[in-house]
């Protein structure tokens, strides 16, 4: 019931995200996602890692099979995109339709061949692959939203608060600008492979599933979409497009003047700012920081390279989204309030609701509400005093990640809770988990 509820409500976001993104002409997440069975994809990699995770319900020699096939069916478009003339860059990620082939394959097979349990199972997984893949393009609609529907952005009120956090971002670029070329190869990557760096840690979270025929009870999937669908709501309430749009030589005529990263912003009572109806107003809070923290969190039960792997990245996306001036620190702070708060009420939802639960998902919700209501209403107190209210920002913020560590360290430490047994379905069954789709 759970997992139909689930599928149901995704289903019924991504409709929703369909029907605004007509509204402002141009095609939903849907439609861009059923384009990919034939056209040119542009990120083949994100479809690979669906696909990964899609196979995660099957056994190894299936795994073969779903891979070879998906990697056949590739060559084979590739070959006739060729043969009209059409261009196609590799290196761009306009590959991948294989991927997707498989994974429609699979959940075909999964309705026609299968029954009861197994069949739960394998659309689980597929369902998990098509959700990495249309998160995404619901995000970039949801982006599209921002920019159309918020005429004005608030970032002079975020800088003015930033006062109090240094200005992390103006020193973030200016070590940056120290360091190029390197530092911008580096922090590229890591931050444009985000996504890829997650798929890793799951699959490695989910390695049992063939063996166990059940999902674990929480995983980091289902913290990143909860991300993905509520994050880019707040963008709606408190839209902010970042230092290097809005005062910098990114933000063309709309910045309200080049200072970004080599000249502090005066201290001025901040207003609300007219922008383009381009630039995604996708700043507050910083998602990239919230999807980096989870990444850290769930590397930590992984072996020593993925607890450096998810340091690394962890690192990296936060000098990414400062030193290329995408964010304020002050994002940052949210982000991290954001998601700690989101990945305690999965947990506790995954482990069972009790007190200690319910009151840390409640304090981390306060406390970013906080947060927010400062950075609009109160940003020239906390610049003028800053040494009192920067100190106090991050102690809030490190009051949540310690309610965290606190509350997830005493449910670990709890006998998980057993699943109910499957009930048997009518009909033959396949032979365990070495049944072929094939």
């Amino acid at each position: 019931m759970l997992w139909t509820t689930a599928g149901v409500a995704a289903l019924a976001f991504l409709l929703t995200m369909e029907v605004a993104a007509r509204r402002y002409g141009t095609a939903g997440p849907l439609t861009l996602q059923l384009q990919e069975l034939i056209f040119p994809p542009k990120s083949g990699p994100r479809l690979y890692a669906g696909l990964a995770l899609t196979l995660v319900v099957l056994t190894w020699r299936q795994r073969f099979i779903a891979v070879g096939t998906a990697l056949v069916i590739d060559l084979a478009f590739l070959l006739v995109r060729w043969a009209i003339g059409a261009e196609t860059t590799l290196a761009d990620g306009n590959f991948g339709n294989g991927a997707l082939w498989v994974i429609v394959g699979i959940a075909g097979i999964a309705v026609i061949r299968r029954t009861g349990p197994e069949r739960a199972l394998l659309l689980k997984g597929v369902g998990l692959g098509l959700l990495l893949m249309a998160g995404q393009k619901a995000g970039d609609t949801w982006l599209l939203i921002t920019s159309k529907t918020r005429a004005t952005v608030l970032d002079e009120y975020v800088v003015t608060a930033d006062h109090a956090l240094g200005d992390p971002s103006w020193l973030a670029g200016r070590i940056v600008e120290a360091t190029e070329p390197v530092s911008t190869l580096v922090l590229h990557l890591v931050y444009g492979q985000l996504p890829l760096a997650a798929a890793l840690v799951a699959l490695y979270q989910l390695r049992r599933v063939a063996v166990e025929r059940r999902f674990p009870s929480h995983h980091l999937v289902r913290t990143f979409l909860v991300i993905g669908l509520i994050g880019p709501g707040i963008y709606m309430i408190f839209p902010v497009v970042g230092p290097v749009y809005a005062f910098g030589a990114d933000g063309g005529a709309w910045a309200t003047a080049h200072l970004w990263p080599n000249t502090l912003p005066p201290l001025d009572v901040p207003q609300p700012m007219p922008f383009d109806e381009i630039t995604p107003r996708n700043c507050m809070p910083s998602l990239h920081t919230a999807w980096a923290v989870t990444l850290f969190i769930h590397s930590r039960k992984g072996s020593r390279p993925m607890r450096f792997a998810g340091t690394f990245w962890l690192i990296g996306t936060l000098g990414a989204t400062l030193g290329f001036g995408y964010h304020y620190g002050a994002d940052l702070v949210a982000g991290v309030v954001f998601v700690l708060t989101i990945d305690a009420a999965m947990r506790a939802s995954a482990l069972g609701w009790d007190r200690s639960g319910i009151q840390l998902v409640t304090y981390g919700a306060t406390v970013f509400t906080a947060l927010l209501l400062s950075y609009r209403f109160l940003p020239v107190r906390m610049a003028e005093h800053a040494w009192a209210s920067g100190p106090l920002v991050l102690l809030a913020m490190a009051s949540v990640v310690y309610g965290y560590v606190r509350v997830t360290r005493r449910w670990e430490r709890k006998p998980a809770p057993t699943a109910p047994p499957e009930p048997e379905a009518a009909g033959p069954q396949p032979a365990g988990p070495q049944a072929e789709l094939v």
